[in-house]
Order: structure tokens, then sequence, then C-alpha cells
């Protein structure tokens, strides 16, 4: 289970310097098991253990000797973050805000769905993208996050769910976490060696195994690095477009004006392993009497022509200062009809976890509003 808020677990966390083995790829494994005298085969237990099994008690690792395991205790630790907030929404939807070791915080949100259960996790801390319509973007870029940092939030999150595997428990694709998108706090592909080490752990099937079919990295538009991404990761792509004019989108999606939309749709085109079953996810955000015209939907079609993809409307969720509104749902319904009628899947997103500000562009970190309210955690 995840690590309790109180002083004791604050000061332990922070004393022990041991390192920790979370965010270790196999390679990082063997190195280190070497430099304390142990073969490498040793290395592919640890990593089940650690990442396939989830355990945090080196005793529990049943095929290591005694001698072993406790050199692996006073060498290694396997920790998990503190949890400064723990927040259910009415729908069912889950939000964490994970405290990282310099003190600093992080979201990530649950969504669980009948055939499926979601993890969106994030990347950075904060974003330096300044997209107009999402609360992150207000939130200053601190740093990026490490593997390690990216990988606990999996782990925080099967803790919580109970989805370590055993004998009697279902395989990855019944579970409650089923699937990852990097779609949280900050832009994946400005922390790609980070997020690429931390997804190979994710893929790894003697890890914590989710297939890289059931992996989406969601992207603003950083285009020398899409092809990068899906020659290495060979996940699922998705962009955030939501304008079909470089005008507005520079306006609304500032990195438009250094990849405008040519440069964008043409990178999609290319995008290895793209195809009708494994199409690129378009993200559009419905902005009233912003985006959200027959005419925007119309060109939107133009502009996609040719690629394998579905685009996903997202009805806008509002933030504290926000400037702008949701479109109403008819608006929302004509625009997705244009789309369908053209041969593109068009699914209207329904909001899931605005009570918990946890619905798409709602996330920053909770220790940002509370610094300003100076409210304690609950």
């Amino acid at each position: 289970m995840p690590f309790k808020n109180n002083t004791s677990d604050v000061k332990e966390f922070a004393i022990d310097q041991r390192p920790n083995l979370i965010g270790m790829g196999r390679k990082e494994m063997e190195l280190a098991l070497m430099e304390i005298g142990e073969p490498r085969y040793r290395a592919s237990q640890l990593f089940q253990w650690v990442y396939n099994r989830g355990v945090t008690d080196f005793n529990e690792m049943t095929n290591m000797t005694k001698s072993l395991r406790s050199k692996l205790g006073n060498r290694f630790k396997i920790s998990r973050p503190i949890i400064s907030r723990n927040l259910e929404s009415i729908d069912g939807t889950h939000k964490w805000l994970i405290k990282l070791s310099d003190g600093n915080e992080i979201e990530t949100v649950h969504i669980p769905e009948d055939d499926r259960g979601t993890l969106c996790v994030s990347s950075q801390i904060g974003c330096t993208l300044n997209c107009k319509f999402c609360h992150t973007g207000t939130q200053r870029l601190v740093r990026n996050l490490s593997p390690m940092e990216i990988v606990e939030q999996i782990m925080v999150a099967r803790d919580h769910l109970s989805e370590w595997p055993t004998a009697d428990k279902p395989s990855i694709y019944e579970r409650k976490l089923s699937n990852i998108v990097m779609m949280g706090m900050g832009e994946p592909l400005y922390n790609y060696d980070n997020v690429a080490d931390a997804l190979k752990i994710i893929m790894d099937g003697e890890g914590i195994a989710i297939s890289r079919r059931r992996i989406t990295l969601s992207t603003a538009g950083v285009v020398p690095l899409i092809r990068k991404c899906g020659e290495e990761l060979g996940v699922g792509l998705a962009v955030s477009l939501h304008a079909v004019r470089d005008e507005l989108r520079n306006e609304i999606v500032p990195i438009n004006r250094k990849y405008p939309l040519a440069e964008l749709l043409s990178a999609c085109r290319e995008y290895p392993g793209v195809r009708n079953s494994r199409r690129i996810t378009f993200e559009y955000v419905m902005l009233k009497n912003i985006n959200d015209s027959l005419a925007d939907a119309r060109e939107l079609v133009r502009l996609i022509s040719g690629i394998p993809a579905k685009v996903n409307l997202i009805p806008f969720n509002p933030w504290p200062g926000s400037p702008y509104e949701r479109s109403n749902n008819q608006t929302i319904e004509s625009f997705a009809e244009i789309v369908r009628n053209a041969g593109y899947p068009s699914p209207v997103r329904t909001p899931r976890g605005e009570d918990i500000m946890a619905a798409c562009g709602q996330l920053k970190s909770d220790s940002e509003r509370e610094k300003k309210t100076n409210s304690k955690y609950i």
C-alpha cells in the first residue's frame, strides 16, 4: 500500500541514501549487482521481483539466498514516494498528489472504464508550453522527471488497486490498470530520454508488462522527436492539435510558432507503424466560438486527409481563471458528425474527475494552489 503521509515517513524518506531500484533498467541492475560481486543472471530475478511482483521487502524474494537478500537490503532500497493527497471523484476517477524527494509534487490520475483502466502519467513538474486552455501550462516548469519518478507513478497506482500479479489474479488486459497515457503534467518529448527509459521498463514482459499497444504518448508537436519516438518505442501517438489554422494555433498552442501545422502533419504522416489498425489520435479541445465552427471541422478533415487517424473531441474543462468556455453539446455533436462522415472515428470524451480537478487540461500540482491559500493537506 502507499506510504502514509506522516512525519516519520518523511524523515525516513529524506535520510535514506541507498539507491532506489525503482527506475533502474535491466542493464543498470546488472551493473549494480556486478559491483557487489553478484552474477548477471541475478539482475533478471531482481527485475522481476521489483517490477512484475511489486515487492518492497527483499525478504520476499524467495528464489534468492538469505545472505544475498541481506546484502541487497544493505546496498539498495525499493521505496515508494510519499502521497500528499489522495482524492477520489464521484465517477470513480482517482488522483494522487505525489511528493518527490526534493519536495516538489506531481499529479497522477487513474480513470476506470468498463473495458479498461487508464493511468494518466506525468513527465515533468509543470510545463513550458503555455497552452492557453490548459491549467498545467499556468504552472512554471521546474524540471524533468527521472525514470524513477515516472515509473513510481505506476507503482503507486498498482499498490492502491492491489494489482500486483499472483497465481489467482487475471491478466493485465482484465485488470483495473491496463493502459498508460503519457498525458499528465508536462511535454513528454521535451523529456524524451527519461520517458523512453521509463517506458522500456513498463513495456518489458518481465517487468510491469504493459504492451506498447496499450501505451499512448501525447505531444503538442515536438516535430523532431516524433519519428524517433515511433522508431525506438513504437507506442501510440496522440497529437494535441486544437486548431486548424496556424494563426489560431500560434495563440493557443504556442509551440506551433516553432513547428507549424504543415510540419507537424508531415511528421504524423511519416510516423513509423501508423496504419488503420494503429491510428494516430488527434486531440481537439472544444472552445466556444474559438475553434468549434463547422468550417473548422471541414478544415480539420482536409488537414488529416490520408492519415490513419481518429479525432478525440474534448469538451473544455474549466479551471479557476480560465479565459475560455466549453462549446455547447449541439455544437460539439455537429462538429463530430462532419468528422465522422469523412470516415474518421470522432468520439466525444466524457469529462471525468472534474470534481477533483482531474479532467483533461486541469492538472496542476495542488501544492501550487495550496501555497496561495495556505491551507493544509488532508
